[in-house]
Formats: C-alpha cells, structure tokens, sequence
C-alpha cells in the first residue's frame, strides 16, 4: 500500500515527533528499517548539532540515517520507509547552493523549479514516505528579501508536496489536525 503523508506545522509544534510516530507501532513493526533522510545544509552550529542528536537519541536504532542535500536521490534510492525532515530545511540547503539570496531570481530560479519538480517525482514515486515541513504565511510578510524568497517558495513547495499526498496533518501545539484524507 502507498503512504505519503506531509506533517506540517509551525516551529517546535511537535511536527517532527509526530512523523517519527507515523512510521512506529502500530503503524510499522517495532523492528522495521526506516530511512531517515536529513536534508538540510551542513552547520557548524552548536545549537544546530544538539537539534541533530535530540532527534537522534530518540528514533529506533533500525532507523538509518542520510544526511544528503539531493532528497530527490535519497526517496528514490531507499528501499524502506521514508521519513523525510524537513522540507523547509532542504530548500534553505538549495537556496544556498545556489546562491539565492542576494542574486535576481532569473539567475536561480529556473534550477531551483527543476531541483523542486525532482522532488515531487520523487515524493510521487515513493511507497512509503512522510516529510515533515514548516507552516509558512501566518505572520507578518518577512521585511527581509532573503526571508521573502524562504516563505513563498517554501508555501509554493508544501501546497505541491500536499496535493501530491495521501494525506495533510497539521500540528499546533502539539495536537494533531489531520486536513487531508483520513487519520
């Protein structure tokens, strides 16, 4: 059976433990191999990496994890359930590498739209995947340029993302929302 599931929500929502959840009993057995696929830029951050081992500690040992800036590659290459974290991660990871932020966007533009449409074949492609994202557009529009590329191409990537999956669940506060397909 096809699962794509797209777990979306705000900062510290509770999305990440919650798509964690979608691939542990009674949804998959105790012992089941799930790639874990962390798609975002490299940092040599302190806060960042404790982030990184938080997460970590608390998935299964059967879980296996990919630390990979091509998504598209990593969905289409794992033979087992797919947790995909996050989306939001990832494009700032395409964004960088293409030097998005400061340049016009007919410079990047159209190898971040073809970055974009490899995912979603990927995603489509997948049997059993859940991608955790962020919930853009609810504040103020970002006064920056670079905060403003983020949140509508962000938006643009999770409505293509959701219209592509089974089902939409959102997390606020910690309590789930499913708002595609059933729970």
């Amino acid at each position: 059976m096809t699962v794509r599931v797209l777990v979306t929500g705000g900062v510290r929502s509770g999305k990440s433990r919650h798509a964690e959840s979608l691939l542990l009993p009674p949804h998959l057995s105790s012992d089941t191999a799930v790639t874990y696929i962390a798609s975002g830029p490299q940092r040599d951050d302190a806060d960042w990496a404790a982030r990184v081992a938080a997460h970590r500690e608390r998935r299964p040992a059967a879980w296996t994890t990919v630390e990979s800036t091509d998504a598209a590659a990593a969905l289409l290459t794992s033979t087992a359930p797919v947790l995909l974290d996050c989306l939001g991660t990832w494009l700032t990871a395409q964004l960088d590498e293409l030097a998005a932020w400061e340049a016009p966007e007919s410079h990047w533009g159209p190898d971040l739209d073809a970055r974009i449409d490899a995912l979603e074949a990927a995603w489509t492609k997948a049997s059993h995947v859940v991608a955790v994202t962020n919930e853009v557009g609810w504040g103020v529009v970002p006064a920056h340029r670079s905060g403003r590329i983020f949140a509508d191409r962000l938006g643009l990537l999770n409505q293509r993302i959701a219209a592509a999956a089974d089902r939409v669940d959102l997390v606020v506060a910690g309590q789930v929302l499913t708002v595609k397909g059933e729970a």
